[in-house]
């Protein structure tokens, strides 16, 4: 079995240009890697046999909004923070190892790849996420509200939403 630190270095080594950071905590570890590295990360995750991350166990996101502007220091850098962050859980079952992926999505053009193609599970995920929070999956088959209605107005997750707005009552068609 790899050990904990092997994924983010096999990660590091495959994608230099593409990792803007990675850590370790109590054996897991944590990828950021830039928007336009997602697919590529993602895939050899999946298909590297030393990696084998056949399990996509969630995908969410992380609203910034309210947390001190600047840079955050990470071990092997500093990352610009930004509005959103998308994050994905991955579990390789031969490895008995998870790896957490995340990356920084832009307030202006919130939108990362859907990662559908890699792991089919991603989905619900990515719906989920544009449903809560806004951020757009290019590529994906089918990206429609999951838990709010369709009339609905606005992302309910974003720290900026307005809690106190009155949504449009919407009954059954007569």
């Amino acid at each position: 079995m790899p050990e904990p630190a092997l994924f983010s270095a096999r990660i590091q080594a495959q994608f230099p240009a593409g990792v803007l950071a990675t850590h370790q905590f109590r054996g897991d570890d944590t990828v950021v890697v830039r928007p336009e590295a997602l697919r590529e990360v993602a895939q050899f995750l999946r298909d590297d046999p030393a990696c084998a991350c056949l399990v996509l166990s969630d995908a969410t996101a992380v609203d910034y909004l309210k947390y001190p502007s600047g840079q955050e220091q990470s071990p092997s850098g500093t990352v610009p923070t930004t509005r959103f962050e998308v994050v994905y859980h991955l579990y390789s079952l031969e490895h008995n190892q998870r790896v957490r992926v995340k990356v920084p999505v832009e307030a202006a053009a919130p939108q990362v790849e859907s990662l559908t193609p890699v792991w089919p599970a991603a989905n619900w995920f990515e719906r989920e996420i544009w449903d809560m929070f806004g951020i757009r999956f290019a590529g994906h088959p089918n990206l429609k509200r999951l838990l709010m209605y369709e009339e609905f107005d606005g992302h309910p997750l974003r720290k900026d939403y307005p809690v106190t707005k009155r949504q449009p009552l919407i009954g059954p068609a007569t």
